[in-house]
């Protein structure tokens, strides 16, 4: 017997098995179960099985699952900490493997970008657990950095529960110079080495000398709670120990003024930085602060105002011109124009009337709507959209991961570089102590590699803040990196490069049934189905009125159609492929032959021994389809193909006006799996576009899974590595321009970054570069390569290839503007 697939619900109690840790161990202890075949995680609180029936049964498993989860949530807990001060992926490894030291911790994970720490602890009482995130936020402190504090009213509650979504309120209310302190005595550090100058000129060396060390002390206080601090927590050196260490020693050789120039330049430096990887997180996490507070629920007349969390399906909410809808529905009442730009980039308001979907977080026009609340507010689409993008800034892409490797080996080498440059030369009679310690001091600063690691994950940031604001959902930056190095595209039909509103066109009854009874028993089995075919069937019978009786014991047939008891008889529905071995097939290959030839989709209706009838379906090509192919081709896309189900004719008529010469037919989900293969094969790395649930094993076979139109689709949102959030097909274009112009921007910045760091040492080994001059070149790298990172925001490329590619231009409108209006 085929494998079957079901979905099971799982509670854990803390994260459930969307946490990528227990999600892994989840689906580890449940590999070695009987008949299992495969395991993945749908949604918050459900993965999905495929296994054999003939080995295990349904109950069988989901027990399984059930002990597992319900042990995994007794061992393990987690908290999710904002951490505020963090300036590049060196603050964030260094708090990493600070709290990894706190006993009772089992694992930490820094989300640099969304400046977000998850902590897990190991199975404790509620008061151990307690006690660790206590000692958890206190070396946190210690390094220098802001966290919340456990909540006093709330102390006993088990951590992984408490609620930080007011954590940047209380930052707020903190005062001004608590929140900015680090640039107050940044400004005063600074005012006391000009200072310094003035009295260098003006006064006696000693007057000079102590405000040189005034500024150091006031401006490297921070610096040096941070360094020690990482010292005593992880053994480890990192860039403000450096500084230090750099500070201190010139100092002790009596270079004050050079010292006070390290900390004043070091701290305006990280400020500026900090400010700028602020703006790409603030640009990204933009889309999140959409939905409103509040809602105004009607009960029997009567208007409630209710916090949006609070929220209900099936509750009735109004909306009122101006404002954003609280919640994904449907409007049952009222009309008006909806601006949909924040979830599909789609500039043009959209016009909403009884029976259309309509999404939390949009903005509602001139009229007023009612709407029923068809999702829970934490499964709406905006919130899988926020979740989707927290996943994306917590991906590290593959020139990231490079970067940290080679980041991981440069700074010790530079370091005992430093120290031979500083002890070997005078030992062996080249010149004084004095002047080799101080070009070993110049050599060490340049050991912090912040420019080169930051030099990949602002620019990743900046890019897919880009592309959520312009409707395309990337899931991380290896793949947007993918995205760049696509060499060939294939698409699925229905749906992607067709408009994906097929309407039965004729009924073709082949027994003693009329057209309304096929119909009818068509509607039955596909009524609950989300395919666009199906969809078209259903409404078929609805606009004639017709009653659709139950069906009984639906099952999918993998690729060719489905199954059901309907009035006590078993019924089949799907492609003529599905009647290969029926009686009656001769009659269905003369009566299917034509219609097919004539360009239609057709879907058979019968059982085992007699054919019902045939329904016959049409199609057409997307608006604008051609012109987004078309758009492809500067990008250096060199193949395109088709991928349908359908039968050739159909396939080859939509290809035609798509502009698809390479256009293979008749195809099941695991054919098209196989023509990926040879895709990538003949023609290098291949992403596949379809709809994200019938198309799911050719998406995830292929180097990049596109899902199209995937606005209020949960599954597809889920599954596509890229979700185009509109039906714009030349969305994939832009896409595409964005990740190849990000890609250039990478290799720049970290090519410039070795360049500096280059130069730099061969200066410093010549005792031609100051200690001043090592800061100034290493912060100015910084900041140099995060503000290259940032055109990606709202920049175009001004020179190569992309440059010359019209589709490019419109990438977006920059980012915040859809959102203001």
């Amino acid at each position: 017997m085929a494998a079957m697939t079901a979905e099971i619900p799982v509670r854990m109690p803390v994260d459930g098995p969307d946490c990528d840790w227990c999600a892994t161990r989840l689906r580890s202890e449940l590999a070695g179960h009987r008949g299992l075949i495969d395991v993945e995680t749908s949604g918050e609180s459900a993965i999905r099985v495929s296994f054999d029936p003939d080995l295990c049964s349904l109950s069988c498993v989901s027990d399984a699952a059930q002990r597992i989860g319900a042990d995994l949530g007794r061992r393990f807990h987690h908290e999710i900490l904002p951490v505020s001060g963090m300036d590049c992926y060196d603050c964030a490894r260094t708090i990493e493997r600070a709290v990894c030291r706190v006993p009772g911790v089992s694992s930490s994970s820094v989300n640099f970008p969304a400046a977000q720490m998850r902590v897990e602890y190991e199975s404790q009482s509620d008061t151990q657990r307690i006690d660790i995130a206590r000692q958890v936020r206190k070396q946190i402190k210690t390094l220098g950095y802001r966290v919340p504090d456990l909540p006093k009213t709330d102390s006993a509650a088990p951590v992984g529960h408490h609620d930080h979504d007011h954590d940047d309120d209380r930052d707020q209310d903190a005062g001004f110079l608590v929140r900015h302190r680090r640039d107050a005595l940044t400004v005063v550090s600074a005012l006391l080495l000009v200072s310094g100058l003035v009295a260098s000129v003006a006064a006696p060396e000693w007057v000079s000398v102590v405000l040189y060390a005034s500024s150091i002390a006031v401006g490297g206080a921070l610096i040096a709670k941070a360094g020690f601090g990482a010292v005593v927590a992880t053994r480890r050196p990192d860039i403000n120990t450096l500084m230090v260490v750099a500070v201190v020693g010139a100092a002790t050789i009596g270079a004050w003024l050079e010292g006070a120039l390290v900390v004043v330049l070091f701290s305006i430096g990280e400020s500026l930085e900090h400010y700028a990887v602020e703006r790409a997180r603030r640009s990204l996490s933009s889309l999140l602060a959409l939905a409103p507070e509040t809602a105004v629920v009607i009960d029997s007349g009567t208007e409630t105002e209710v916090a949006v969390a609070d929220l209900q399906v099936d509750d009735v909410v109004v909306v009122r011109p101006g404002q954003r809808i609280p919640g994904d529905g449907t409007v049952i009442d009222g009309g008006s124009a909806v601006d949909e730009a924040a979830i599909t980039g789609e500039s043009v308001p959209v016009d909403k009337a009884p029976g259309d979907e309509a999404f939390a977080g949009t903005l509602n026009g001139e009229g007023r709507l009612f709407i029923r609340v068809g999702r829970a507010p934490g499964d709406s689409t905006i919130a899988r959209i926020g979740k989707a993008i927290a996943q994306a800034q917590s991906q590290k892409a593959p020139a990231e991961r490079w970067v940290d490797a080679f980041a991981r080996r440069y700074t010790p080498i530079v370091m005992v570089v430093a120290a031979l440059t500083a002890i070997v030369p005078p030992l062996l009679g080249f010149g004084t102590y004095s002047d080799w310690i101080y070009r070993g001091l110049a050599f060490l600063i340049l050991a912090c590699p912040c420019a080169l690691v930051i030099a990949t994950p602002v620019t990743v940031v900046a890019a897919l803040a880009r592309a959520s604001g312009g409707g395309v959902l990337v899931k991380g930056g290896a793949f947007l990196e993918a995205a760049a190095n696509i060499e060939a595209v294939a698409f699925d039909k229905t749906g992607t490069l067709t408009a994906g509103r097929p309407r039965v066109t004729k009924i073709v009854p082949l027994g003693s049934k009329t057209e309304a009874q096929v119909l009818q028993l068509a509607a039955a089995l596909e009524v609950a189905s989300e395919h666009p075919l199906a969809q078209a069937i259903v409404q078929e019978a609805s606009s004639r009125n017709l009653v659709v009786p139950p069906a009984d014991s639906f099952e999918a047939l993998r690729g060719t159609g489905v199954t059901g008891v309907v009035a006590g008889r078993p019924i089949r529905i799907g492609k003529p492929a599905a009647f290969a071995n029926h009686p009656d097939r001769q009659r269905l290959a003369e009566v299917a032959g034509e219609l097919e030839r004539q360009g239609r989709t057709i879907v058979v209706i019968g059982d085992d021994d007699h054919l019902a009838g045939i329904v016959a379906l049409n199609d057409v090509a997307r608006p604008g389809a051609r012109e987004a192919l078309a758009a492809l081709g500067p990008l250096g896309i060199s193949h395109l193909v088709l991928l349908t189900g359908d039968h050739a004719a159909a396939g080859h008529a939509v290809g035609s006006a798509a502009g698809i010469d390479d256009v293979r037919a008749g195809l099941l989900p695991e054919d098209k799996v196989a023509a990926i293969a040879e895709i990538e094969e003949a023609y290098g790395r291949t992403a596949m576009v379809g709809d994200g649930v019938n198309d799911a094993p050719a998406l995830a076979r292929s180097s990049l899974g596109v899902a199209m139109g995937t606005a209020g689709s949960p599954t597809a949102i889920e599954t596509a590595d890229v979700a185009l959030m509109g039906d714009d097909l030349a969305a994939l274009a832009r896409l595409i321009g964005l990740a190849r112009w990000s890609q250039t921007v990478v290799r720049q910045n970290i090519g410039f970054s070795l360049a500096v760091k280059a130069v730099a040492a061969v200066l410093a080994l010549f005792g031609l570069l100051t200690l001043w001059m090592a800061v100034l070149a290493d912060v100015g790298a910084t900041l140099l390569v995060v503000a290259n990172g940032l055109r990606l925001l709202r920049g175009h490329p001004r020179w190569g290839k992309l440059a010359s590619v019209p589709i490019l231009s419109a990438v977006t409108a920059p980012i915040g503007d859809h959102h203001e209006r």
